[in-house]
């Protein structure tokens, strides 16, 4: 433990869980910190993307973990994937809680047949550190809390203006870049990681692709994150084929670099589209990946409503694993593109928050003009619409309708 540690989310919920379960794995994206945090919470550390410490495990895991202190924090597990049945097998015949510690830059359940996890490994994401993280204010409510138990949305003291919100969402929340590195530093540290994404990491899940090719997929991703895009739009702008820009898509996701929001529906809306919407899990990431910076953002329309809805839903998602009200996130939209609404938190029962999210500093009403319909037909169920902008204030917009400043999220 180090004083310059920033509490993250998750760390009141491990000791919950360890309480009463006997293994927890931490999953996130590469550098997102789940060793940094994860140790704070372990005995004993194995670092099994490491050669001197993997090496026992590939010969004998389950000899190679007895007599350790618990809990064990086995870092990296893909790094030598029999861990995992040798945790099971130690979990089945001793099912203390509060054991073993795992945590992963890679998917949990790669291959769903042979997941030896299920029932005995609860997982936690942990994707980039929050600004709310960041202020220390990791204790208070979350926001879809205070939403969905009918609050108003907290007015920050000093709220971002637009050009402030694209300098935290090119910060990003990767910790390395963000806790330690200079502007100057932070742009070639980012190019770097989609360096390695695309040339080491590819090969932990799938092998060796062609990173050239995988290269224009993800930049192709970037330029349409928080984007409801045709499988077709992101072939043809990588230039490949079908079946390769369906693996690709398939192991950025699974690398957790990516996300493929689902589409929410129910028998109460008629004509609902099915696609998911994708985002890149870090705006930084997306910026870097397509080589702008903020001036650049600033002057371009579309990508800067794509960046500050990007980095605005990674603030929520961070946040979902230790959110009461357990939300799961959706987007909605409607065929043909009359209705959209950004997010769907849709809570226990089938009721919901929505959400927009709008590169504006005074929204009106027909900003809200989506969620308003969206309560029209939902009557009961539709908890409340909350419009995120890039203004000072909160306010009113109609009945269950409320106008909020994007930092209202971490105030």
């Amino acid at each position: 433990m180090t004083e310059s540690y920033l509490e993250r989310s998750i760390d009141a919920l491990i000791p919950r869980l360890f309480a009463e379960l006997p293994a927890l794995l931490i999953v996130g994206p590469r550098a997102s910190g789940k060793t940094t945090t994860a140790t704070r919470h372990a005995r004993t550390v194995v670092r099994l993307d490491t050669v001197a410490e993997a090496t026992a495990f590939r010969a004998d895991p389950d000899s190679a973990l007895r007599g350790l202190a618990e809990p064990i924090l086995l870092d990296e597990w893909q790094a030598v994937p029999g861990v995992l049945g040798a945790v099971k097998r130690s979990v089945d015949e001793d099912p203390r809680p509060g054991r073993f510690l795992l945590t992963g830059s890679v998917r949990a359940d790669l291959d769903a047949q042979t997941w030896p996890g299920t029932g005995r490994l609860v997982r936690i994401p942990l994707f980039g550190m929050t600004v709310r993280e960041e202020l220390g204010r990791t204790r208070a409510p979350t926001f879809l809390d205070v939403i969905s138990g009918g609050g108003r949305p907290a007015e920050p003291d000093d709220p971002p203006d637009l050009r402030g919100y694209v300098t935290l969402a090119l910060r990003s929340g990767f910790p390395e870049p963000l806790l330690r590195l200079s502007a100057a530093t932070r742009e070639p540290w980012l190019e770097s990681y989609v360096n390695q994404l695309l040339t080491r990491d590819v090969e932990l899940v799938e092998g060796r692709r062609d990173p050239a090719r995988l290269g224009r997929y993800f930049e192709a991703l970037s330029l349409n994150t928080a984007g409801v895009v045709a499988d077709a739009t992101l072939r043809q702008a990588a230039g490949i084929a079908r079946d390769t820009a369906t693996g690709y898509d398939r192991l950025l996701r699974n690398l957790l670099v990516t996300e493929a929001m689902p589409a929410w529906t129910t028998n109460r809306l008629k004509r609902l589209a099915r696609t998911p919407k994708r985002y890149v899990v870090d705006a930084a990431l997306a910026a870097a990946t397509l080589r702008v910076g903020e001036n650049a953002v600033m002057r371009d329309g579309d990508l800067l409503g794509r960046l500050i809805e990007t980095f605005t839903t990674a603030q929520l998602r961070a946040e979902i694993p230790v959110t009461a009200a357990r939300p799961r996130l959706f987007h909605l939209r409607q065929e043909h593109g009359r209705h959209e609404v950004d997010i769907v938190a849709e809570l226990g029962g089938g009721s919901v928050v929505a959400l927009e999210i709008k590169a504006d500093a005074g929204p009106d009403r027909s900003a809200a003009r989506h969620l308003a319909w969206m309560r029209d037909q939902l009557g009961d169920r539709f908890v409340a619409g909350v419009v995120l902008h890039t203004g000072p204030r909160v306010y009113g917009l109609g009945e269950r309708l409320t106008a909020a400043p994007i930092a209202s999220i971490w105030s």
